[in-house]
């Protein structure tokens, strides 16, 4: 049969076809079987019995339909952050309350800031609505609230920043945080995304600024410390009148009872964060310094991954060449401007020992 034609009058919405596909990690290599996948930012402990017992539960209710509400989630994740649930909204990962932020604050001649390095979905979203992503430069990898202010116009509706950031790792302290909400121009939501907020101890994410503040909305996913990305749960929280908003054009259904059940045993259970959050700690301060003994710096980072530094971009592909040949992916963060870089996923202890070995031998092989 012939390829499909298109009417000569039909057209995507304008800044569609300026989206470049998202390119998620690779998870597989030809003719492995023991392959290291450390390029997602996964959990290497996985989800918590409890939350796996809740999915097994949850398959006796496939026939019904979810909540539209999400009461119980809600309530699970305010009794946990000590949030009022009903300034809570939940969504298919973090991504879909992003999305809707997009939907219902800008649109065609608005303006998105977002930094330099920052998360590809903020410009991907931005553009689906018609708005203009505007880039702020940061400054050694760190974002720069003078920056971010200065790329804010009259037109600016949204300003998006990932605390921890993903892909460099580094973070912006809570004050230079306000100092950049109360800076804003008065049209404009501070997106304050903690989806790595878990792995800094003692840190809300940005909670009692989106609780104190009109204009501060916090987003978070189950996908990373909860060990949940294959089930693609997130959650906002702000303003009374910003979540109403979000609600009207939220799908009633968007999450299924197993989602919504899974996510509210995962948030209680607090003994399986704690575990994951003290290997994390540990092995990413290991695997720093194995790295950086082998001449491989990286920025401290706040995450679960260490954003690996090299002399150019040729050094970076020939270190990702050489470490998948040894069965091990990484991610190439070239889209994000650091060419010369690459993202490791910060894995259990036997994966770190297993990635630091590699890049040891492949710095041998060019010395």
């Amino acid at each position: 049969m012939g390829g499909l034609v298109m009417a000569s009058g039909i057209r995507p919405q304008p800044g569609i076809m300026e989206i470049a596909l998202y390119q998620g990690g690779q998870s597989a290599l030809p003719g492995r079987n023991d392959v290291v996948k450390l390029s997602s930012n996964e959990n290497p402990f996985g989800p918590s019995d409890k939350a796996i017992e809740a999915y097994r539960r949850a398959a006796h209710s496939l026939h019904r339909y979810p909540s539209t509400d999400h009461a119980a989630l809600r309530t699970a994740i305010g009794e946990m952050h000590g949030l009022d649930p009903a300034r809570i909204i939940c969504g298919v990962g973090s991504d879909e309350v992003i999305t809707f932020l997009c939907q219902a604050y800008a649109g065609p001649k608005d303006e998105v800031v977002y930094c330099q390095h920052g998360f590809l979905m903020y410009p991907i979203s931005a553009r689906a609505v018609g708005a203009t992503p505007v880039v702020a430069p940061e400054t050694e990898r760190r974002a720069d609230v003078d920056a971010i202010l200065s790329a804010c116009t009259r037109r600016t509706r949204l300003v998006f920043l990932a605390n921890p950031n993903n892909p460099t790792g580094t973070m912006l302290p809570e004050p230079e945080v306000a100092r950049l909400a109360a800076g804003l121009p008065p049209s404009a939501i501070l997106v304050l995304d903690g989806a790595y907020a878990e792995y800094v101890e003692g840190f809300d994410g940005g909670a009692a600024l989106a609780t104190a503040r009109d204009n501060v909305v916090m987003t978070r996913t189950f996908s990373k410390i909860y060990g949940l990305g294959g089930l693609r749960i997130g959650w906002g929280y702000g303003p009374q009148a910003i979540i109403d908003v979000l609600n009207r054009i939220r799908g009633p259904f968007n999450l299924s009872t197993a989602q919504l059940e899974v996510a509210e045993a995962a948030v209680r259970d607090t003994a399986h964060l704690e575990r994951c959050l003290a290997e994390n700690t540990r092995m990413r301060g290991w695997l720093a310094d194995a790295l950086a003994a082998q001449g491989v710096p990286s920025d401290p980072s706040s995450a679960n991954f260490i954003l690996a530094r090299f002399a150019d971009e040729a050094e970076a592909a020939a270190c990702d060449a050489w470490l998948r040949e040894a069965g091990i992916i990484v991610r190439r963060v070239a889209g994000y401007g650091l060419a010369n870089c690459l993202r490791i996923t910060v894995g259990d202890e036997s994966a770190c020992r297993r990635v630091a070995h590699a890049v040891a031998q492949f710095r041998a092989r060019e010395a």
